[in-house]
């Protein structure tokens, strides 16, 4: 048995080992007549797959018009509706250019990290290990540079798409997950649909060398060497690229019901080629016990049934997985602000270089007229108004000065790509806390991308829980970050995340649990103002004394009128150690009566320690009987009545006199 068949994946971007066994070439199109998929099928996909292209020429064209926005090619945009730009000097500010590359900036400060959390205290240390384990996947995988990608095109084109699925080439043949960022113009979906799950069939093409798929699938070459297909729209590259050599290879998803089952079926193939169909996959299965399991054609691509696609829009619209970007909102006054510049440096050119009204019968000698070096020009006649006159230059008046202004603010203001967002603040405002509120106010736009990215990225982890269930089936090593960021090396398999059985009751069997976690996402990567901020407040704290045990009451009481990112984490430290003081407490007690009566020796001892810990004041010196006494009618867990920081009179009486008439 092959390792592409105990994996049971199909060969989606590796070459699988049993195409080496195919029958001869002559015999291959008579085989695939006789499977479920074959060129009569692959023609039905090709026509929807042309349907899906008509409804996708807007989005596309928007997408293409963007990119070359982006790239500062948007004169050719500007002159098909401006007599203006066809002619001489076009400016090109990067107004909107710094806008994306700003709220990417914003979106990869906020890089996420997965927090998975179980939905039954049973699966609590599966959810611990994915919680490790994940990060590690996708750091093999380069996800930091996925994300950056994806952000990108967030940004520009208003969608950014991931593509998470299982690849038998990873690792020596064992497969792992792979997560890869999608050019939107080679995937397509039925229009009118806004989830891309609800899409009746997902295709997505790739341009591949045909001399490489030659040397892959000898038993092909002549059928993909005659393939001319090519359906997917292009970006204007710097390059020239060169397509006449390549070949369209197709991917198709679709959903399917198989003995009452909804599955995910696949197809790849080259015009009316099959590389590979799931449907055609019957050859039987066995799992890592030995155990029978259904064929592909039975159970499908991936045991989750979904397709391996996470949409992510920044401003999403109806009827589209798609939405809109920076540059489709800030195209008009990116537009105008270039035409105002363009009038200006026109303007100002024509100032610096004076022009002449010249007589086709004077007799000015022009080139000693254009030599400005020259400090003598000579004429055969008298030379006045007639003969030669300066023609008059009007400069642009200041209020088009202001409307260029407008312009750059309208931008911003749009975009919110403000000052205060990049880090500058009006003058006036000088109280930090004022400073604060205006960038808190100003990255709302930011931190609203953000959560999109987070529940497109939670997504994202959902599926790579489900690739681990699935196909996770032998021990593999991670290193990873325990606690105090200490190194581990683990071992992991997904034998805890398969479905359990419930075992019986009154008889009955309760059947199988599977286990399912929830994923909360958090930014990996600070800004260095928050982190300025968390110690900040961490030594404000330490100083007002809410991280003493004997405050315990007092802090949690006041943190719990606070907002602060790990506030929970904080308040359970203290608590616990309030409740350890409070047990030392109870036992230096004891320790004090025992002590006063089977070893007085030692009770100077103890009460310097009571009165260390605040258990008895300082200056209090009983006799044994009083302190006995006075100790045992106290809490029988806390300590005696501690007089009040002064920081924390202070604090009551600053609020106070805060609400109070003046």
């Amino acid at each position: 048995m092959n390792v592409m068949n105990v994996n049971r994946t199909p060969p989606m971007d590796t070459v699988p080992t049993d195409m080496a066994q195919a029958p001869p070439a002559q015999d291959v199109a008579t085989a695939t007549m006789k499977m479920p998929i074959g060129a009569e099928q692959l023609q039905e996909l090709m026509k929807i797959l042309q349907k899906y292209k008509s409804g996708k020429q807007q989005t596309e064209r928007r997408i293409i018009s963007s990119e070359n926005w982006w790239k500062l090619r948007n004169a050719s945009e500007e002159q098909t509706s401006t007599e203006l730009m066809r002619k001489g000097f076009t400016s090109k500010s990067g107004w909107l250019h710094n806008v994306i590359v700003s709220k990417h900036a914003d979106a990869m400060e906020a890089f996420p990290e997965p927090n998975i959390l179980p939905r039954e205290s049973g699966d609590r240390e599966e959810a611990t290990m994915l919680s490790s384990i994940i990060p590690c996947i996708l750091e093999q995988n380069h996800f930091e540079e996925t994300f950056s990608d994806v952000m990108w095109q967030k940004m520009k084109t208003g969608t950014g798409v991931y593509k998470i699925i299982w690849d038998t080439s990873k690792l020596g043949g064992l497969g792992d997950i792979h997560v890869e960022c999608v050019n939107l113009l080679n995937i397509y979906w039925e229009p009118g649909i806004t989830d891309i799950q609800k899409s009746r069939y997902v295709f997505h093409t790739e341009l591949v060398d045909k001399d490489l798929l030659g040397e892959l699938y000898p038993e092909l070459a002549d059928s993909i060497k005659k393939s001319n297909l090519f359906v997917s729209s292009k970006f204007l590259y710097d390059d020239s690229v060169d397509t006449e050599s390549k070949a369209t290879v197709i991917e198709c998803y679709y959903h399917k019901y198989v003995d009452g089952k909804d599955t995910l079926q696949y197809v790849k193939f080259i015009g009316d080629t099959v590389l590979y169909a799931t449907e055609n996959d019957m050859q039987p299965l066995v799992d890592d016990k030995g155990q029978p399991k259904p064929p592909m054609a039975v159970s499908g691509l991936y045991d989750h049934g979904l397709y391996p696609y996470v949409f992510d829009a920044l401003f999403p619209i109806e009827g589209s997985p798609c939405g809109y970007g920076y540059v489709d909102i800030c195209r008009n006054p990116q537009t105008e602000i270039d035409m105002l510049k363009t009038c200006f440096v026109r303007n100002a050119r024509v100032g610096s270089i004076p022009r002449y009204f010249s007589r086709a019968d004077g007799s000015i000698n022009e080139e000693e007229f254009l030599d400005l070096d020259n400090p003598i020009v000579h004429s055969a006649s008298g030379v006045d108004e007639a003969s030669l006159r300066l023609i008059e230059h009007k400069p642009i008046d200041g209020s088009y000065l202001n409307l260029l202004q407008w312009d750059v603010n309208e931008l911003r203001e749009t975009s919110g790509n403000t000052e205060t967002s990049t880090g500058n603040v009006s003058s006036g405002v000088t109280a930090a806390s004022a400073i604060a509120a205006l960038q808190e106010a100003s990255g709302k736009g930011s931190r609203d991308s953000t959560m999109s990215a987070y529940r497109a990225y939670s997504k994202l982890v959902e599926f790579c829980i489900e690739l681990i269930r699935q196909f996770y089936n032998l021990p593999r090593k991670f290193r990873i970050l325990g606690q105090y960021r200490a190194e581990r090396y683990i071992t992991y398999t997904n034998q805890g995340i398969q479905p359990q059985a419930q075992g019986e009751a009154f008889g009955q069997n309760l059947g199988m649990r599977l286990p399912s976690f929830d994923v909360r996402v958090s930014a990996q990567k600070k800004t260095v103002y928050t982190k300025v901020t968390n110690n900040e407040l961490a030594l404000q704290l330490f100083k007002m004394g809410c991280f003493s045990p004997s405050m315990t009451d007092q802090a949690l009481m006041c943190l719990d009128l606070m907002e602060f990112d790990g506030k929970d984490i904080v308040m359970q430290k203290i608590a616990e150690n309030g409740t350890m003081f409070e047990r030392l407490v109870y036992y230096i007690k004891m320790a004090f009566v025992f002590a006063s009566k089977f070893a007085p020796e030692q009770v100077q001892q103890i009460m310097m320690d009571m009165q260390r810990f605040g258990i008895l004041q300082e200056g209090a010196v009983p006799s044994a009987g009083g302190a006995s006494s006075q100790i045992l009618q106290a809490d029988s867990l806390g300590g005696m009545q501690k007089k009040e920081h002064s920081a924390v009179e202070k604090a009551r009486a600053k609020s106070q006199n805060a609400s109070q008439p003046s």
